[in-house]
């Protein structure tokens, strides 16, 4: 395990990615983030490249932030072993209140730092 700060402020940016409500920031920070041939897999949804991942993005922002009133924030617990770092962030309220969903996020980092394969996992949400 490494406990490296850098993988934390990783865990951070990715998850304000999801948060951020400026469409060229987002995009700016979705290539800061992935590989150009980044690959991310959730459930049957998958996105490679930064045109699909850019939509992949922006539905779920306008899905669970923009009309959910939903944020999404890291819990502090990114690991780093070799080439991947795995994290868990949560979905709340934006005005506070219980966790409304829960994830893992497994990255696989590409030799310049960025995610080359992003698998997110929703996990069940802990009864309140």
């Amino acid at each position: 395990m490494n406990a490296n700060p850098a993988f934390a402020e990783l865990a951070d940016r990715y998850v304000a990615v999801w948060n951020e409500t400026d469409a060229a920031a987002r995009r700016d920070a979705i290539a800061s983030l992935w590989a150009p041939d980044g690959e991310h897999y959730v459930r049957t949804l998958q996105a490679k490249g930064y045109e699909a991942l850019q939509q992949r993005v922006t539905s779920s922002h306008e899905k669970n932030v923009r009309d959910g009133g939903f944020r999404f924030v890291a819990t502090g617990d990114a690991q780093a072993l070799h080439n991947a770092v795995m994290f868990h962030w949560q979905m709340v309220p934006a005005a506070g209140g219980p966790v409304v969903a829960l994830g893992l996020e497994f990255l696989v980092l590409a030799q310049d730092g960025r995610i080359a394969i992003d698998y997110q996992f929703i996990l069940p949400t802990p009864a309140v």
